[in-house]
C-alpha cells in the first residue's frame, strides 16, 4: 500500500510523531495511514537508528550492478575521447576495438552513456534529409574507380590571407588523397598536385566535381584546361548536376568533419594551416574509423592504382573512319572553307567528327563526345540538345 496523496516525507513525521506520543498503536497508524504494518515498523526502525533522516527516500537502485561498465574500461572510453574530441561513440569504440581486440568493449549505446556522464558529447539536433539520389554516374566497387575532387569553402587565415583547401578523395575506400592549402582556385596552382597524386597513387578511371572553375567550364561539354588534361591521360571527367551536392555526398561528408577539424578556428597563416590539413589527414586514413566501410579506416581498404602516371602524356588518336580536325589557338576548326568555334580548352588539341545525319556531325574529343555540329547554320551545339534530331539512319 502506498501513502495518502500528501507529501510522504510529511506524513512520516506525523506518523513518526503519533506514535511517539504513544497515543496510538501500530494497528490504528495502520489505519489511519493506510500502510501495511510491514512499513509503519520499517519507518520507526529508521528513525530509531538514523532520526530523522531515516524518513527521507532512497533509491531502489541497486548499490553494485552486475553488469557494469569496469572502471578501467570507462576510463580508457573517456581518454580516447580526449585524444580524439570530434570522435562520436561508435568510432571510439571501434578505435578500441581495433586497438585492442581480446579486451571486451562496451557497445556504442554504452560508451555514449559514459560520455555523457562525463559531459564529452552533445546531442544533435536531427535534421530532415533529402530521399536519396541515384546517382547516373560510373560504377565504383573497388578502390580508384572514381575519386572525387573539390575546393572546401575558403577562409582567412589570421594573416589574413584567403585559403581554398583542395581535397581528392577515393569514392570506395573513403580515403584522403590530397588536403592542400592553395591561395588560388585555378588551373595553375591545382594541377602540379594533383600531378604529385597521381605519381604516389597512380590514375583512376574517372574523377567526380562540380561545375566550378577549374574542374569544368561553361564552354561545350563543360570542357576546361584542367578537364582536356585528365582526359589525355585517360580519366574520365564526370560533373554533378548544378545545386545538387548530394550527387558527391561522400566528399561533402568529410568536408563537415575537415571543417570542424582544421577551420574553427583558422591558424595563424598558411604553413601553420597546412601542418593542420596534415595532421587531420593521417588521422582520417590511418585512425579514424569510418562507418561507410564498416568501422574500418580508409588506409586498411584503399590499395594503390594499377594504372602508372606516364612519363609522357600520350597523343589522342582516332580510328580511320572519323574525320579529325585541330582546333586552332583561339577554339576553332575549319570546316568546308569556314571556321567554326568549338572550345578555347581545346586550343591545339584534335577533335574528331563522326555523321550521324545529313547535316549532323557528332564531335568527340578522345572517348568524351561534346557536341553535334549542324553544317546548315554552321554552329556547334551541346550534344544533349540535338539528340533528338538524329536520323535513324545515323544511329548515334
Amino acid at each position: 500500500m502506498s501513502w495518502k496523496e500528501t507529501c510522504p516525507m510529511d506524513q512520516k513525521i506525523v506518523m513518526i510523531g503519533d506514535w511517539l506520543s504513544r497515543e496510538y498503536g501500530v494497528t490504528e497508524l495502520k489505519q489511519i495511514y493506510g500502510v501495511s504494518r510491514k512499513t509503519i515498523y520499517k519507518w520507526i526502525n529508521r528513525y530509531k537508528t538514523e532520526g530523522a533522516t531515516g524518513l527521507e527516500e532512497r533509491s531502489r537502485a541497486p548499490a553494485h550492478h552486475g553488469n557494469a561498465t569496469p572502471v578501467e574500461i570507462a576510463r580508457q572510453v573517456v581518454n580516447t575521447k580526449l585524444r580524439y574530441q570530434k570522435w562520436g561513440p561508435k568510432k571510439v569504440v571501434a578505435w578500441l576495438k581495433e586497438h585492442d581486440p581480446v579486451t571486451e568493449w562496451p557497445v556504442a549505446s554504452t560508451a555514449s552513456a559514459i560520455l555523457k556522464r562525463e559531459g564529452l558529447v552533445r546531442s544533435r539536433k536531427r535534421k530532415r534529409r533529402s530521399p536519396p539520389y541515384t546517382e547516373p554516374f560510373q560504377k565504383c566497387d573497388k578502390p580508384n574507380e572514381v575519386w572525387s575532387i573539390d575546393f572546401k569553402g575558403q577562409f582567412r587565415t589570421w594573416d589574413k590571407r584567403l585559403c581554398y583547401p583542395l581535397t581528392l578523395t577515393d569514392n570506395f575506400s573513403r580515403y584522403l588523397l590530397l588536403c592542400r592549402g592553395l591561395y588560388r582556385p585555378a588551373f595553375e596552382e591545382t594541377r602540379p598536385w594533383l600531378e604529385w597524386v597521381f605519381r604516389e597513387y597512380g590514375l583512376p578511371k574517372a574523377i567526380k566535381s562540380d561545375n566550378g572553375a577549374p574542374f569544368a567550364s561553361v564552354g561545350l561539354g563543360g570542357l576546361s584546361r584542367l578537364s582536356v588534361w585528365l582526359i589525355k591521360l585517360g580519366i574520365r571527367p564526370e560533373r554533378i548536376d548544378s545545386g545538387h551536392p548530394e550527387q558527391n555526398g561522400r566528399h561533402e561528408r568529410m568536408h563537415r568533419t575537415l571543417k570542424e577539424a582544421t577551420a574553427d578556428p583558422p591558424r595563424s597563416n598558411m604553413l601553420e594551416q597546412q601542418r593542420l590539413f596534415d595532421q587531420f589527414t593521417r588521422e582520417y586514413n590511418f585512425e579514424r574509423p569510418n562507418e561507410a566501410i564498416e568501422q574500418k579506416t580508409p588506409a586498411s581498404v584503399y590499395e594503390l592504382s594499377q594504372k602508372p602516371y606516364p612519363a609522357k602524356i600520350p597523343e589522342i588518336e582516332y580510328s580511320g573512319d572519323a574525320i579529325v580536325r585541330q582546333v586552332k589557338n583561339k577554339g576553332e576548326i575549319r570546316w568546308k572553307g569556314k571556321l567554326i568555334y568549338i572550345s578555347e580548352a581545346l586550343a591545339r588539341e584534335p577533335v574528331a567528327l563522326t555523321q550521324i545525319g545529313e547535316h549532323l556531325w557528332e564531335i568527340r574529343f578522345s572517348f568524351l563526345p561534346i557536341g553535334v555540329l549542324d553544317e546548315t547554320v554552321c554552329k556547334v551545339a551541346p550534344l544533349i540538345k540535338t539528340q533528338l534530331k538524329v536520323s535513324p539512319m545515323y544511329p548515334v
